[in-house]
């Protein structure tokens, strides 16, 4: 993995090679902790107050005391990239552990979290953003807390790795049959000119992109419809769309070998892309029909 050299971990920055914990890290013996990743365009953080807000809600619902306040974890975010000189397009990976003690199911007391951040390049997907692709669909088998961004994600995993086994590039989560998300991203159809989502409940990860989505569709006057749909409803929709940080506005064409209507982005996704767009201040993948 190419990374930046310079890291934030353990309260200062040091250079990658430097970074290591403690065997006992509740981290990695338990998954104990959160994680954010947050997109970068041309040295720019993209969405970061949506992410931090992110971040401080999943602390507090595992009762998980964090060191920083908000300012001063975003000002150490920004010297992350200055540090690093970085002024190119990529993510930053964030995660706060519990930190390391002997290995007890029970939270430890006067314990100091283990936090780090690194910088990785990362290239927008662009063919696919114009193009589209094809998915699966599979039972969503996750825990009932899929609001907070922990990391546990074994069943994002498989499941994501199912997909690629067969030749695809993300699996549609359902709840017999009641479609909640994807393994990775957050999940839209259109019909009718309408875009629909299942609702912001612990469900589903509530996404930072998803959040600019909503935002996006009230400002170009397309109605927003939060509520329960299923993978029949999926596949018979006009347009499918996902929407993540490291995959901004994607189309689905296919779901389980059903083609999405014709095949091909459409003009509500193209919409909705154009907007990501000039709010991130980024070239666009497509323009809508009207300035085609």
């Amino acid at each position: 993995m190419t990374v930046y050299p310079i890291v934030f971990a353990q309260g200062s920055f040091m250079h990658k090679d430097k970074l290591n914990y403690p065997f006992e890290e509740r981290g990695l013996q338990f998954g104990d902790g959160v994680y954010e990743v947050i997109r970068i365009y041309q040295g720019k953080y993209y969405l970061l107050n949506e992410h931090i807000d992110r971040l401080y809600r999943s602390l507090s619902e595992i009762k998980l005391s964090f060191p920083y306040d908000r300012k001063d974890f975003i000002h150490t975010l920004e010297e992350l990239l200055k540090k690093n000189e970085m002024k190119t397009d990529g993510k930053v990976y964030l995660q706060v552990t519990r930190g390391s003690a002997p290995r007890d199911h029970v939270f430890p007391d006067n314990i100091t979290p283990n936090v780090y951040a690194y910088l990785e390049p990362a290239k927008r997907n662009v063919e696919l953003m114009k193009h589209g692709v094809p998915v699966i669909t599979m039972p969503d088998i996750r825990w009932s807390h899929c609001h907070i961004k922990s990391l546990n994600l074994l069943p994002n995993l498989m499941a994501k790795q199912e997909a690629k086994e067969q030749g695809c590039f993300e699996a549609i989560l359902h709840k017999d049959g009641t479609v909640t998300e994807c393994s990775a991203s957050n999940v839209y159809f259109v019909k009718n000119g309408k875009i629909y989502t299942h609702p912001a409940t612990n469900a589903i990860l509530h996404g930072c992109v998803r959040l600019a989505v909503e935002r996006f569709a009230d400002e170009l006057g397309i109605p927003f419809i939060e509520e329960a749909y299923l993978v029949g409803d999926i596949k018979d929709a006009d347009e499918v769309f996902l929407s993540s940080s490291t995959n901004e506005i994607t189309p689905i064409i296919n779901v389980d070998g059903h083609t999405i209507h014709d095949g091909s982005s459409g003009p509500i996704t193209k919409q909705i892309q154009h907007a990501y767009a000039v709010d991130a201040g980024i070239e666009p993948v497509s323009r809508p029909m009207q300035e085609q």
